[in-house]
């Protein structure tokens, strides 16, 4: 995935500097499913106790998951399926999804146009809204790593974490995909924070699976198996 190589990171970390930075300067506070974050001009407090049991119970849960798949795509694959997430094997699944600026793997709940796009490419008929979903290739290899990155996604999201919602996704992958920072002056200060919820959700999933390939093949192979411009999920 690109946005693991060293330029993405660092425009990543600037990005979500900037984005805390313009929450601080304009002082407010947000109130999101599990933790409260308090904001003033100087400071910001979150009361996120809850938020953080819940990221550690997905890496526990997680590393749990990933030593009974043992490298196996299929075994995520089946655990996905079987908590009632639909997984769609479609041939050119990146080209079809680069069309509105997704990728393949863990697809969030969608509206408008982009969900009647999904809702027409894995036969679902008509509709202006999807539920999270995974769209995986059916006629390339599948990265184990990589489709490990977007189960952490998906489990954090299955736990109840921030940043999965519709407007949240749309304002990350909005500033992911450009190489300006954001203009968060035009942002309302629950967008801010949900912007900021959903780059921490990015970096976890990030953190996560970097740290189970150093554990398995050593720190030197970890951004060459993540940039791998060859890997597909």
């Amino acid at each position: 995935m690109g946005i693991l190589d060293d330029l993405k990171k660092k425009a990543l970390e600037l990005k979500k500097k900037e984005a805390i930075k313009a929450i601080k300067d304009r002082g407010n506070s947000f109130t999101g499913k599990t933790g409260k974050t308090i904001i003033s001009s100087t400071e910001t407090v979150t009361i996120n106790s809850k938020t953080n049991a819940i990221i550690n119970e997905v890496k526990e849960g997680v590393s749990a998951i990933n030593k009974t798949a043992n490298g196996d795509c299929e075994k995520l694959i089946a655990y996905i399926e079987a908590q009632g997430t639909e997984v769609y094997r479609i041939n050119n699944a990146s080209k079809l999804l680069e069309k509105i600026k997704e990728h393949t793997g863990f697809i969030t709940e969608l509206e408008g146009a982009k969900a009647v796009y999904i809702n027409n490419i894995t036969n679902k008929g008509m509709g202006i809204k999807t539920p999270p979903m995974f769209i995986i290739s059916n006629d390339k290899e599948l990265d184990y790593y990589m489709l490990l990155r977007e189960f952490y996604l998906w489990y954090s999201m299955k736990k109840g974490l921030d940043g999965f919602d519709f407007k949240s996704q749309e304002l990350f992958k909005q500033y992911m995909n450009t190489t300006k920072a954001p203009d968060t002056k035009k942002l309302k200060y629950e967008e801010l924070a949900a912007y900021k919820e959903a780059l921490h959700r990015d970096e976890e999933a990030n953190a996560f699976v970097m740290d189970i390939i150093r554990q398995k093949e050593g720190g030197a192979n970890v951004l060459k198996k993540m940039q791998d411009g060859g890997a597909e999920i």
